[in-house]
């Protein structure tokens, strides 16, 4: 049964105490710019967690013109806004990029599965999970030690909270979390009494600890998750967040919606390095800019190699295979792909989950009440209820982790909850080895490039897949969870050895959707790197990448919130070289 509240519910609910932004980004039409008129002095392609966040800081100086494009369409569908809607906007052909990765190179036992990517006006942060999760500090000291000066936890921390408007910001907290940013940050609105008894037992047989903030200093133990949810109990996407709130305040920030970019266009005849120009649209229209300006790309790790690559940046061989110029052979664009792999073992419980709540209409009628009465309850939780962070292999930092939902799926996509009550222990390698690339196959940029995913391609990765079933399986073994009785459904009783455990993976494993890492940020002498560590494209004046694929190394968590902060980052970036 597809979770699907009565549209009376819908309506009802935007009609209550709702966030202004929300309202305005429903009802509100943005005005069309003139693109082809007067030169801007930053063009910012693609309007995600990270390109909102740029284009709303560089319009903060009047002074300066700032287009922002975006290939989808403003966020006009009220289940953009409720924090249960991604179930009815994720693989919709309107508002999702509909990516696959190829089967023959997946490392799936030639699976090709769905890579969504929002195609709207606040990208991936209007269709992903709403799970706020920074990551380690370690993961940003290890960037800092790839040569990436000023990208160290210490470095990054201030963004992250000039980035939040966060809940546990008010209290002890404060040093560690901002109050006041465009970001609201919230505290899970919805518990059960299966999520808490999952919580406790994985506390108690992974001898971690019970945490109030998964994103503190203490980077191993289990709690609920904090999400992008507003007071009112509605998504605070990055549109939401820097864009709607205020675009009444911004009459230089000029925000283009349901425009595709071409490709970046560089001078190649004024100097012995190319420049950035500006970009062109896929209907022919130019945007250009101002002397001195730049355009910044945050079309996320699918959409900003590819413009690089149709602009003629990138591996040189894979350029001309496809009928592109070369302007600047750059072998990484495109490479160093690396995701999180999400395998979901579920159990059948002896008590009521929301399976069972959300299988008939009248338990669907109680939660849409709830929801719009209380604004609390299933209708405001994120795609997972509770987070945990554990050793499985390293030794020395937690190196997977868990989303508990309380329910079970069935299917692929898995969006029709299953017929009896159960939850899943949804578990990721956080950082794995296997690394993919994207392929340049046409010039036209309606062609979507090959993503060759190449999962479980090292031994350490196979390993950690098949220990971390081990690790879920230990915890449903927990004494707090032993009066639902738990029985496993999947991968199942009967696969046992570690080959069989594989192959299973193998054949069921999903993305959890945080690809990264495609235009490498290091230094000139790595080979790999794509962006030096102010974001500027190797070999190309006025062009840089803010999103991330700028990742030298995955996050260790859920992605959204790094790319807010790249994002916060590159415009002071941006400021600062434009004032020196």
């Amino acid at each position: 049964c597809v979770f699907t509240p009565p549209p009376c519910f819908v309506v009802a609910a935007m009609t209550t105490s709702i966030l202004r932004a929300s309202l305005r980004a429903m009802t509100s039409p943005l005005p069309r710019p003139q693109i082809a008129g007067a030169p801007y002095d930053y063009v910012v392609v693609g309007a995600g967690s990270a390109g909102c966040a740029v284009a709303a800081r560089l319009a903060e100086d009047p002074r300066k013109r700032v287009l922002l494009v975006e290939a989808g369409m403003q966020d006009w569908n009220p289940w953009i806004h409720i924090p249960v809607g991604y179930f009815q906007v994720v693989h919709s052909r309107f508002w999702d990029w509909k990516y696959r990765c190829e089967g023959s190179t997946s490392g799936l036992n030639g699976r090709s599965i769905a890579w969504p990517r929002g195609k709207v006006l606040g990208g991936s942060s209007c269709l992903n999970g709403l799970l706020y999760i920074r990551g380690q500090p370690q993961d940003y000291d290890d960037w800092a030690d790839l040569n990436n000066p000023g990208w160290d936890w210490d470095s990054v921390l201030p963004y992250f909270r000039k980035s939040e408007d966060n809940v546990l910001g008010l209290g002890e907290l404060v040093t560690h979390h901002g109050v006041g940013g465009p970001c609201q940050v919230s505290n899970s609105r919805y518990s059960s009494p299966v999520a808490d008894a999952w919580k406790q037992a994985c506390a108690d047989q992974l001898q971690i600890p019970q945490l109030v903030d998964m994103n503190g200093e203490e980077v191993e133990g289990v709690g609920y998750f904090q999400q992008i949810t507003s007071a009112d109990g509605l998504r605070c996407s990055s549109a939401v967040a820097y864009l709607h709130r205020n675009r009444p305040h911004r009459p230089n920030l000029h925000i283009a919606t349901s425009r595709h970019v071409a490709r970046v266009l560089l001078d190649t005849t004024a100097a012995s390095t190319p420049r950035a120009t500006g970009v062109e649209l896929a209907d022919g229209t130019r945007a250009a800019l101002a002397p001195g300006g730049e355009v910044v790309l945050s079309a996320g790790a699918m959409g900003s190699p590819h413009l690089l690559q149709l602009s003629g940046v990138g591996p040189g061989g894979m350029l001309a295979r496809a009928g592109v110029p070369v302007v600047k052979d750059l072998p990484g664009v495109g490479g160093n792909l690396q995701d999180h792999l999400q395998l979901r073992p579920k159990f059948r419980v002896n008590q009521e989950t929301l399976n069972d709540q959300v299988g008939s209409w009248i338990g669907q009628i109680k939660i849409g009440l709830e929801y719009i009465t209380h604004r609390t309850g299933p209708m405001t939780m994120a795609a997972s209820a509770v987070c945990a962070f554990a050793r499985c292999v390293d030794e020395t930092r937690p190196d997977v982790q868990f989303h508990f939902q309380p329910l079970s799926t069935s299917g692929t996509p898995a969006v029709k909850t299953d017929p009896y009550s159960a939850f899943t222990a949804s578990i990721c390698q956080l950082r794995p080895e296997s690394r993919g690339h994207l392929e340049l196959v046409s010039r036209d940029p309606a062609v979507y490039p090959k993503v060759h995913a190449n999962y479980l391609s090292t031994e350490l990765d196979c390993k950690v897949a098949v220990e971390s079933i081990k690790l879920a399986r230990k915890v449903s073994e927990g004494a707090a969870l032993s009066p639902l009785e738990p029985t496993e459904e999947a991968p199942g009783k009967h696969i046992q050895s570690d080959a069989e455990i594989l192959e299973w993976v193998r054949n069921n494993a999903e993305t959890i959707y945080h690809p990264v890492g495609t235009a490498k940020m290091g230094p000139a002498s790595d080979p790999e790197a794509v962006v030096d560590h102010e974001l500027r494209v190797h070999g190309i004046a006025g062009l840089r990448v803010a999103d991330a694929s700028i990742m030298p190394i995955i996050t260790s968590g859920n992605t959204h919130a790094p790319a807010v902060m790249i994002g916060e980052k590159a415009a002071d970036m941006i400021r600062a070289a434009a004032a020196s």
